[in-house]
């Protein structure tokens, strides 16, 4: 029988010394209500709880677990590795094959630089662009999340939107006037802001797919266009591929949408589920990095062997295997079979998908920005969200999140996804 007296218990006991009781503000479950769930342990494509619930997982830890949970070649490639200590904070071999190893997928990066998280990779490409170009301002688009650095908390979407929080104390105005913003998708916008900012605007900021408001996917031509003003207008387009990055092709979304950036930030998958980021580009803007130039970045922990085991380890995999095909017919099937159920009870909604990013939006209207996703029924997801964990299958605790499939799911547990999704619309119909 589901319960999670356990889980409860330990939310509590975490009220205590953590801040809301978890370590990032989404895990609170404060959208869809209740105390969030404890992980004990995780397999594959399950989850396993305090309370010993199984689930199937539709988070993969937000993107990094792209074969499955404890894949037995990263486990056992952090095993051998950690016998060599843990960290040194200097140079290794390592750092060298890690970087040419994502030259070698990913075709306009010339130099990258390792640091330890999504946030600190954009926080330090958006620095770059401001120090190669001279100019200080950069666009981001209403919803897109690029970590919680001070000038990305402007009309953040993803936890921000969760927590109905839109102006964020400690962000000095001084910074957010730097932080020019318009709804994404919208292309005449960002032609106003250029306009309105002539010879100001160091870069544009764009998750290519959205994946921080649900999964939003860019109009046609989007991202080609931002691409010719960056050009014309000599500012820098720079793609957080923190999510979609190794997740929707072995290049990213820049092989996939076929659109070269001058910077790309990664995270997630890099790390194979250890902390890590990075930020790369064309030789001529990297080279103006420290030690190479003079706009400076840093950091003790970047490069650290162990991150940089599993990510290697995960990405040869990636690279020589056949896992995005495997998982785009995986996430089109679910697409479908809950399109079949939806349609069948009669309930508005909207499922976008791309590769193995995939979410659900129940609207009446098409999901293309974070106006649209903020107007859809997030109350009656709330409550799906509920009606699922119970019938064990864990989903982003909050519509404004993209779900991220793992190759290690049947098509049993696709099935059991979609008939669970059944049992629980009509539960609250």
């Amino acid at each position: 029988m589901f319960q999670l007296t356990k889980s409860k218990h330990l939310f509590e006991q975490a009220q205590k010394g953590i801040p809301g009781g978890v370590n990032s503000p989404v895990r609170a479950f404060k959208s869809v209500g209740g105390a969030p769930v404890f992980i004990h342990s995780a397999k594959g494509a399950y989850l396993f709880d305090v309370d010993g619930n199984k689930y199937i997982d539709y988070i993969a830890s937000w993107g990094p677990m792209i074969l499955g949970h404890a894949h037995p070649e990263i486990v056992a490639a952090i095993q051998k590795q950690v016998e060599y200590s843990t960290s040194y904070g200097a140079p290794t071999l390592l750092e060298i094959e890690m970087a040419e190893l994502i030259k070698s997928m990913t075709s306009n990066v010339d130099l990258i630089r390792m640091v330890s998280s999504g946030t600190e990779a954009c926080m330090s490409a958006i620095r770059l662009a401001r120090g190669f170009t001279g100019k200080n301002k950069f666009i981001k688009f209403e919803g897109c999340y690029h970590g919680h650095a001070d000038c990305f908390l402007v009309k953040a979407g993803s936890g921000l939107a969760t927590l109905n929080i839109q102006t964020v104390p400690g962000v000095t105005a001084g910074v957010s006037m730097d932080t020019l913003t318009c709804a994404f998708n919208d292309l005449d916008a960002v032609k106003k802001l250029v306009a309105d900012n002539k010879d100001q605007i160091a870069a544009i900021i764009v998750e290519p797919v959205v994946g921080n408001m649900g999964c939003i996917l860019p109009n046609e031509g989007f991202l080609e266009a931002l691409r010719i003003i960056c050009d014309e207008e000599e500012m820098l387009l720079i793609f957080d591929e923190v999510m979609t990055g190794f997740r929707l092709a072995k290049g990213g979304a820049q092989e996939l949408l076929n659109i070269k950036a001058d910077l790309v930030t990664y995270g997630k998958v890099i790390g194979g589920g250890m902390p890590v980021g990075a930020f790369g580009g064309r030789l001529e803007i990297m080279s103006h990095i420290a030690p190479l130039g003079n706009v400076y970045q840093a950091g003790t922990l970047s490069g650290n062997p162990i991150a940089m085991r599993a990510g290697y380890t995960l990405l040869s995999l990636l690279k020589n295997g056949d896992h995005y095909n495997s998982l785009e017919k995986k996430t089109i099937y679910l697409k479908e079979g809950l399109s079949k159920v939806f349609t069948k009870v009669g309930v508005p909604f909207v499922i976008n998908q791309m590769g193995s990013m995939i979410s659900l939006h129940f609207s009446a209207v098409p999901v293309t920005n974070f106006e649209t996703a903020a107007a859809a029924n997030n109350n009656l997801f709330n409550q799906f969200f509920h009606k699922m964990l119970e019938r064990g299958i864990y989903l982003p605790p909050s519509a404004f999140e993209s779900w991220f499939l793992n190759d290690a799911l049947t098509y049993a547990d696709l099935d059991a996804t979609i008939e669970a999704a059944e049992e629980s619309i009509q539960s609250l119909l």
